[in-house]
């Protein structure tokens, strides 16, 4: 009697799985690529929050041009402006705080919604 040998399983990637991976990781690179911008101008939105929150500025009108005019001076942003943020006082201390929503388009009816919060050291 004669034993049949049979095949050892393969280990490796198919065509399909690499194209499948692919897929996923042009996908999430798009999203990157896509939702950047929104992150670098949250941070620019918290840096100019910052900045005016230990200015000379203590009335709430004066929070919010110095506000404006830092926005002025960074192009990156225009999310919010002025009016947008929540001017309180904690302990003797001006706190600013500011929440929006940005939506990025990515492919036809598929929206993705982003909503950033932030407020002042």
């Amino acid at each position: 009697m004669q034993r049949v040998r049979t095949a050892t399983p393969t280990r490796g990637l198919t065509l399909i799985g690499l194209l499948s991976w692919a897929i996923v990781v042009g996908f999430a690179g798009y999203v990157l690529v896509h939702a950047l911008p929104t992150v670098t101008e949250f941070y620019a939105i918290q840096r100019a929050v910052d900045r005016v929150a230990v200015g000379q500025s203590t009335t709430v009108a004066g929070i919010r041009a110095a506000f404006d005019k830092q926005k002025n001076v960074d192009q990156t942003i225009s999310s919010i402006s002025g009016s947008d943020l929540d001017i309180t006082k904690q302990n003797d201390k001006v706190v600013i705080s500011f929440a929006y929503e940005k939506e990025i388009e990515l492919v036809g009816p598929v929206f993705l919604l982003l909503k950033y919060r932030g407020q002042s050291k």
